[in-house]
This record gives structure tokens, C-alpha cells and sequence, in this order.
């Protein structure tokens, strides 16, 4: 089973492929992890739309390069102290949701809690210990960076897990 991990964002979006047998006890393998830059320190900010665009092009390329059975979505959720990031959070979200439809992919969304306690215990992991995790879990030599790689790392293995348990015990309703 090959599962590609996105963790949205309109600054930098996260992707992570795992893959290996569909059984509950194997562990997962690395294929494939980056991030889609959506902005360049120094130049001027793009406008969304525009950032939208590039980010359903290099996606669909994604995808394609990866061929996963399974694309896993990081939920939305918002900060008391940035209610606005999640609007910003949804536009990326909407374009991933789409792209993955197109392309004729499974498509699951997890909250970020849950893929905290899936890859570290707790739902509360900090973005070290989510780099930790993903270093152990896929045996890589140094821990992804940026963080927005290990996320999606962590999102892909979460989903892998999810999706290799008997039906209705993954369901949280997500």
C-alpha cells in the first residue's frame, strides 16, 4: 500500500509517500518527501490565487510521479490566537482535495491530533518529536527538514496505519 502524506500550507506544503505490504505489522517504507515552496524568502509575496495555481501543478505532478493508492489529508483546524491562518489553510486544502479527486485517488483527512498520537503517542507532540518519530519510523539517517516534511511523513504513516485495521476501528470521524 503507497500512501502520500500532504500537510497544506500556502507558504510551503509538505508532501511524504510511504509504502509496503498491507499488513498491520509492517513497517512502513520511504519513497518520496519534499515540500512545494509557495513562497521565496526575499521576493515579493505572490498572491494566492497565483500561489493556488502552482500549487495544483506541482501536485498533479506529484501524484503522478508517486502513483499512491491513498492520499492522505492533514485536517483543518484552527488556533484561537489565528483564526485567519485557517481560512489561508482552507484555500490550499481545496485545491489538494480537488487534485487528488481528479486524479481518481482515495482520499482520507486526519486531524493533527490523531496523527500525533498515531506516530509519537501523544496528541499533543511538539514539531521535534514529529521529526523524531519520523526519523525512527522510516529509519532515515537525519531527521526531515523542514518540519513540513516530517508532518507529512507522519500523515502518510498515520494513514498507512488507519488504513490497514479492520473496518470501523480507524473511524473517528474524520
Amino acid at each position: 500500500m503507497r500512501v502520500l502524506g500532504i500537510d497544506p500550507g500556502l507558504r510551503l506544503t509538505g508532501f511524504g509517500c510511504v509504502d509496503g505490504p498491507a499488513q498491520a505489522m509492517s513497517p512502513p517504507g520511504f519513497v518520496d518527501a519534499g515540500v512545494i515552496r509557495l513562497v521565496s524568502s526575499g521576493s515579493p509575496t505572490p498572491s494566492v490565487q497565483s500561489r493556488l495555481v502552482e500549487l495544483e501543478r506541482d501536485l498533479a505532478e506529484i501524484i503522478e510521479r508517486n502513483n499512491p493508492d491513498l492520499i492522505a489529508v492533514e485536517a483543518l483546524f484552527t488556533h484561537k490566537e489565528h483564526p485567519f491562518t485557517a481560512v489561508l489553510m482552507a484555500h490550499a486544502r481545496g485545491v489538494i482535495l480537488l487534485v487528488a479527486q481528479r486524479a481518481s485517488k482515495e482520499i482520507i483527512e486526519l486531524p493533527p491530533a490523531d496523527v500525533k498520537r498515531a506516530v509519537t503517542g501523544s496528541g499533543r507532540a511538539t514539531k521535534e518529536q514529529m521529526q523524531a518519530s519520523a526519523t525512527r519510523l522510516l529509519g532515515l539517517a537525519e531527521p526531515p527538514k523542514p518540519a513540513d516534511i516530517a508532518d507529512a511523513l507522519c500523515i502518510a504513516i498515520a494513514a498507512r496505519q488507519r488504513a490497514m485495521l479492520p473496518a470501523g476501528l480507524g473511524d473517528s470521524g474524520a
